[in-house]
């Protein structure tokens, strides 16, 4: 060690933040780094959710359009291949039902259930659900398993 490559020992020395608005001395005085008039300078100043400096906003630009069905039913879907994963995995024994899925974490409480038909199906299951596609009930099927709408 020697004069060249002397440095303070480590934690000692803070970096503090500049001090703005605490007077002309300091040099950050006067605006305090916020520039002359304009909205941005003013204390209290938040801009507004999708403002664009008074170009009209992206938001009110674009149309409406459509309308949200209020009778729409929607069902938390499940492939054959994730039902396979839990076979192999032995997540599930000859049946998957409601418990077995909520169990596994691949629905909600509340969720209703439609079995999809991607993947393939090598397991014989019973599989109960709220709806299924018709490739999905015939892979089942297929499968030498049982198929149980809810």
């Amino acid at each position: 060690m020697d004069l060249s490559n002397l440095k303070p020992a480590e934690g000692s020395v803070k970096n503090q933040g500049k001090r703005i608005g605490r007077g002309q001395g300091s040099g950050k005085g006067g605006t305090a780094t916020r520039g002359h008039k304009g909205a941005k300078s003013r204390s209290g100043y938040s801009k507004k959710v999708g403002f664009e400096g008074g170009q009209m906003p992206l938001q009110r630009r674009v149309p409406k359009f459509g309308f949200t069905n209020i009778n729409r039913v929607e069902y938390q879907g499940i492939n054959l291949d994730t039902l396979q994963q839990l076979a192999d995995d032995k997540k599930v024994g000859d049946t998957v039902d409601f418990e077995t899925l909520f169990a596994n974490r691949l629905i909600g409480k509340n969720d209703l259930v439609k079995i999809l038909g991607r993947g393939e199906l090598k397991a014989k299951l019973k599989v109960s659900a709220h709806k299924f596609t018709a490739s999905a009930k015939a892979a089942i099927e297929a499968a030498g398993g049982e198929v149980v709408t809810l």
